[in-house]
């Protein structure tokens, strides 16, 4: 049975492939990535790298081909993946692939869910649907490590986190158990056409994980709600861009406003406070909490 990730030279996908090899032959994992250059390690180890751009429809027929089961890692850019995520689910049809694994997000097929991300992975699972093939969606819930890495490591150094999403809590989730959610549905885990959220053990607020990375770190950390229109004035102050149309190389983050006020405004109103033990039915063992995350990745988001 051939394998097949995509996005490959990225964190999830690479943490994806590592798994896969210790698992299955090298002969039957299928790496696709814009730039091969950085899997030449795993294609050293007999992996088939090969070229793959999901605004390159023609691309993708060969890149896709004798593929299996495959895990379609959603791409980076919120507000403008639609269509590349269309390219490579109609490409992965027309390969003769069987099954797909794809990486949405927490109550993507939620109608009130707000949140901005969430009509790129809605459209897309819908897509996979209406493909024919047999499916499974990861619905992961905010990623643990995105506390320390994007939220935390400003905070530390001045002492304060300043967000619109009130008390709204989240049950941030390791990246870790969210790959090895993939991978157990790639090897043929769960149940097919089935939707699993994988979430930590734990729902908390923006808040709470602040309070915990003070506590980690023992530096203090204040935690402060603002309104929506004083969040939009922080973020505008940052130079951070406010639509997907304003994204330029020179942008500090890859990501826009529009989206990130619509995710605190979903936090805010709840819709993200799911917890499951779909982390321990796939992998059998039981969910990371963001303590243990915090603590394993210190280095990374603590100057000390």
């Amino acid at each position: 049975m051939k394998i097949l990730v995509t996005g490959a030279g990225g964190q999830f996908g690479r943490q994806a492939a590592e798994k896969l090899l210790a698992c299955i032959p090298a002969s039957d994992l299928i790496l696709t990535t814009r730039d091969p250059a950085k899997l030449a390690d795993l294609a050293a180890r007999g992996v088939s790298v090969r070229a793959a751009d999901f605004d390159d429809p023609v691309s993708l027929d060969m890149a896709f081909a004798g593929a299996e089961r495959m895990l379609l890692v959603s791409t980076n850019q919120v507000g403008a993946r639609i269509e590349s995520h269309y390219n490579a689910v109609d490409a992965a049809k027309r390969a003769g692939v069987k099954h797909i694994v794809y990486t949405s997000i927490v109550a993507a097929a939620d109608p009130l869910n707000p949140s901005m991300v969430k009509i790129d992975h809605f459209a897309t699972e819908q897509r996979i649907r209406e493909s024919g093939l047999s499916w499974n969606f990861l619905e992961d819930s905010q990623y643990a490590e995105a506390v320390g890495i994007a939220m935390a490591k400003f905070a530390i150094v001045t002492g304060l986190y300043e967000t619109s999403a009130g008390e709204g809590k989240v049950g941030f989730v390791s990246r870790d158990d969210c790959v090895d959610c993939a991978v157990a549905l790639l090897l043929g885990a769960g149940e097919p056409n089935t939707t699993y959220t994988p979430t930590g053990p734990e729902s908390l607020s923006q808040r709470e994980a602040m309070d915990l990375a003070a506590e980690i770190s023992g530096r203090p950390i204040e935690t402060r709600t603002v309104s929506h229109e004083a969040m939009q004035a922080i973020f505008d102050a940052m130079g951070v861009p406010r639509t997907v149309a304003d994204l330029t190389p020179e942008s500090p983050i890859p990501w826009v406003s529009e989206d990130m006020l619509s995710f605190c405004q979903a936090l805010k109103e709840g819709v993200f406070d799911i917890l499951t033990d779909d982390v321990q039915r796939l992998t059998g063992h039981p969910p990371k909490s963001l303590r243990e995350v915090l603590i394993a990745t210190r280095a990374e988001w603590d100057p000390d």
